[in-house]
């Protein structure tokens, strides 16, 4: 199966980058496209000070665009949004696809002082549910958002509803680039899954910190390995993903068997 890692920063409601890169994807048999955080609206630090009848228009604006683009060239996009009701804010991350719109509030949000995404947004704090999960040409996705990759419960759902591959968007900045290389190569290694990260590009300034997106997007193979990635600008990573290399990467190591032998016994 072919998908598409789209590596950008924030697009404008009159951008026409979304429709080319589409097209790009089509003609080279992309069946699904993954994109970073905060790429449909603007960075967390600039949203907060975003008049929410803003922030709703744009929204409703790029899922449009997104659903016309998916019906056009028959592609699944996956990427964070944020959705207003009543006023109030949710980070979610929204699937679309030719036919259908479904959307997942993340569940663990950034809570530290310099960027309290928690605080902001009306995401409700309650016990932890699976992540979405779902199909396309017979590859089972699971997704989360980057700062969702650091909590186990997640992960042991990959492994429950045995998921092929877990796509993760994110915007990580500062001096994070090693950090969350090893974190979701021994995450992909450990569940024997691909993982597919698709990271933000771009700046934003305030008056303490430098906040420089450095990409790196990337695919990383269910042994754990790099296959492919990205650098610090705009860019379109097409990665294929093979169910050959999935079972084998299983059967070598042998994980999954260890815990279904153990579940049996419970």
């Amino acid at each position: 199966m072919r998908c598409a890692l789209l590596q950008l920063p924030s697009i404008g409601m009159g951008s026409t980058k979304l429709e080319n890169y589409a097209r790009v994807a089509h003609q080279k048999g992309v069946k699904l496209v993954l994109m970073g955080e905060y790429l449909l609206n603007p960075f967390f630090k600039e949203l907060v000070h975003t008049p929410v009848s803003m922030i709703a228009e744009q929204s409703a604006h790029q899922i449009e665009t997104l659903k016309a683009l998916a019906a056009k060239y028959d592609l699944v996009f996956v990427a964070p949004i944020v959705t207003v009701r009543k006023k109030e804010c949710t980070k979610m991350i929204a699937k679309v696809g030719p036919r259908s719109v479904t959307y997942a509030p993340q569940q663990f949000l950034i809570n530290y002082p310099h960027w309290n995404e928690e605080k902001f947004f009306a995401n409700p704090v309650e016990p932890i549910k699976p992540p979405m999960i779902f199909a396309v040409d017979g590859f089972k996705f699971a997704v989360m958002g980057g700062f969702e990759a650091h909590f186990d419960p997640l992960w042991e759902a990959v492994d429950a509803k045995n998921v092929d591959a877990v796509l993760i968007p994110s915007a990580s900045t500062f001096e994070s680039h090693n950090r969350w290389r090893e974190l979701l190569k021994t995450r992909a290694f450990t569940h024997n899954c691909y993982l597919l990260r698709a990271n933000r590009v771009g700046e934003y300034y305030d008056e303490k910190h430098a906040w420089k997106f450095y990409g790196d997007s990337m695919v990383i193979s269910p042994d754990g390995d790099v296959e492919a990635d990205l650098g610090n600008t705009e860019e379109l990573l097409i990665v294929d993903l093979d169910r050959k290399a999935l079972a084998e990467s299983r059967k070598g190591w042998g994980f999954k068997e260890a815990l279904r032998k153990r579940n049996r016994r419970t």
